[in-house]
Order: C-alpha cells, then structure tokens, then sequence
C-alpha cells in the first residue's frame, strides 16, 4: 500500500546507508532525496511539514531549495 502512495518505499537498511548528504536535513537524517519520487516528496512534505508547525520556514526553504536543485529547476 505503501508503495501507491508515495511510488518508492525506502527500507530501514538502505535509509542507514546513504549519507548524510542525501537528506535534506543531513543532522536530523530526515527528508531523504536519494531518487527522483524521493526528492519530489520532500518538497511537498517540507510545505505540509511548515504549514502544519512542524518545521521552521528556514528549514523548508532548505528543503525545498535542495530538492528543487536536485531535480533541476
């Protein structure tokens, strides 16, 4: 089910693998962006994310400005 949600499932085991580098917010290890539907999600979760209060609008331009260069616009 999960899958047709967000497209890709990222497993426990491959999340502990990638670097820091991937996520878009590297300390905490949150947002992943290791593929295309990954980095597509992080942006519209880094908008929900702020708009609900759970991330500072510093944070969610980070994200969203990561994701976007990622994906190439």
């Amino acid at each position: 089910m999960l899958r047709q949600i967000f497209g890709s499932v990222l497993k426990a085991a491959t999340r502990n693998r990638l670097p820091s580098s991937v996520f878009g917010l590297p300390k905490q290890r949150k947002y992943p962006m290791e593929d295309r539907v990954h980095r597509i999600k992080a942006e519209e979760f880094a908008t929900k994310e702020e708009r609900a209060g759970k991330l500072s609008p510093a944070q969610a331009a980070r994200i969203r400005a990561k994701a976007k260069r990622l994906l190439g616009k």
